[in-house]
């Protein structure tokens, strides 16, 4: 997955993405620790107990070759267990370590998550190795970590501890990591309302297997000042998403209806974090523009927008208590409180593999309701303006949020039919 991040320097790389694991609540100020490991040989590592909510590209540390270190810190104290890896797996150049609370939670009760619940986290994750526990900071927890890194894995669960996962650099890093805690959050949401779901190997082969566009190129693309303003739309709204958790850097595609049924759409293969208005795609007559991959889902995009004239933006994703919803086929009932009736109405569901362009499923496509969820894969959903969609992500969102933390305390009283009724005649009438 292309990524801008490659072309700044390990200091500059290592304190931006410490800042979005802090920020998004997936690490302590004390906790965790990221490195690089450079063409040289050298590694930048983040220093030890510096504060990870202000660190500073002038804090993080640099360990020679020859074991110099260069810095105004002491290195992370979990240094031995980067550098064991680096030794076993010249192929990592980048490693994450951190206590997110849902992987966290995995750890302590000592199990791996599945990431067979969701279609494409088996891909980015890959199989998740199992560390013994041993003393932090120790070699010898860097000899068992090294050992899982050896048998071929790039993640690992830390027992008693957190996570550790490895990269082709530090993107491809990353982006295991936010996959696999949200597998992991998935999981425990999903736990707390009914049984997840588990997809078979076949069915993920299956999703993997889906071309990437088989749309043909523009010979020549205008960018009119309409069409680049909603291209900073969608590039505001899905930053926004990554900061809100409800998407990663993996996943997640956003559209807008430009003119009649032609639209601007997320590429492919693009980290969503860094997404800039030269990576969106113009879609044209049915056309893409030259050298772009638009999102895989591009085809549900066009046809929604094609059979409902009303809808003039898309948002498609996986957030994580929606995703509880999707991963045990559970009825999402948004008679919570009146707004989210009034925003959202009832959420359907459809089966996994109904997205699949070769089934053409019309529940998506023709009657596309504002919230949609598909089992084991994502939710969408549909507005006018962005901004207005995204609100009614957020709403969706928070209900689901609400249930799950709420089935602790007893069985959801929603609104009654009668009420809903009232809620129809002054809103929806």
């Amino acid at each position: 997955m292309a990524s801008k991040i490659n072309l700044e320097h390990p200091r500059d790389q290592i304190t931006k993405i410490i800042s979005r694991i802090y920020k998004r609540g997936m690490t302590t100020t004390s906790g965790g620790n990221i490195s690089i490991i450079d063409s040289q040989g050298d590694i930048w590592v983040t220093p030890s107990a510096i504060d990870k909510g202000s660190l500073m590209p002038s804090d993080i540390v640099c360990v020679k070759k020859d074991g110099t270190i260069i810095g105004k810190h002491k290195p992370s104290s979990e240094f031995p267990f980067h550098k064991a890896i680096y030794d076993m797996r010249p192929d990592i150049k980048s490693v994450i370590h951190a206590h997110p609370p849902a992987l966290v939670s995995f750890s302590i009760v000592r199990k791996i998550p599945n990431t067979n619940v969701i279609s494409q986290a088996k891909h980015v994750c890959g199989p998740i190795g199992y560390a013994k526990y041993e003393l932090p900071g120790s070699n010898a927890l860097g000899e068992v970590i090294a050992e899982e890194f050896k048998k071929g894995f790039k993640a690992v669960i830390m027992e008693n501890h957190g996570t550790v996962l490895g990269g082709s650099d530090l993107d491809d890093a990353f982006q295991r990591f936010e996959a696999l805690e949200l597998c992991a959050r998935t999981i425990l949401y999903g736990s707390q309302i009914g049984k997840p779901n588990y997809l078979t190997d076949a069915q993920i082969e299956q999703f993997e297997a889906q071309t990437q566009s088989d749309y043909p190129e523009m010979k020549q693309t205008d960018f009119p000042s309409d069409e680049v303003e909603k291209r900073l739309e969608i590039c505001n709204i899905v930053k926004r998403s990554c900061q809100q958790g409800l998407m990663i850097s993996s996943y997640g595609t956003v559209s807008m209806r430009w003119k009649d049924n032609d639209f601007l759409i997320t590429p492919t293969h693009v980290n969503r974090w860094d997404i800039s208005i030269e990576d969106i795609v113009q879609i044209k007559n049915g056309k893409r523009e030259e050298g772009k991959n638009p999102s895989r889902a591009t085809w549900i995009h066009q046809e929604i927008y094609k059979r409902n004239p009303h809808i003039n933006s898309i948002i498609m994703t996986q957030s994580p208590y929606l995703m509880a919803f999707s991963v045990t086929n559970t009825f999402l009932n948004v008679r919570t409180i009146p707004e989210s009736w009034i925003f959202l109405q009832d959420i359907p569901s459809v089966a996994y593999g109904t997205h699949f362009k070769t089934n053409n499923n019309t529940q998506i496509i023709d009657n596309c309701s504002t919230a949609l969820i598909i089992e084991n894969d994502s939710v969408i959903i549909t507005g006018d303006k962005l901004l207005q969609t995204f609100d009614y992500l957020e709403v969706a969102e928070f209900s689901a949020k609400s249930i799950v933390l709420g089935t602790s305390l007893g069985s959801m009283v929603p609104i009654d039919d009668n009420q809903v009724e009232d809620l129809r005649k002054k809103f929806l009438t």
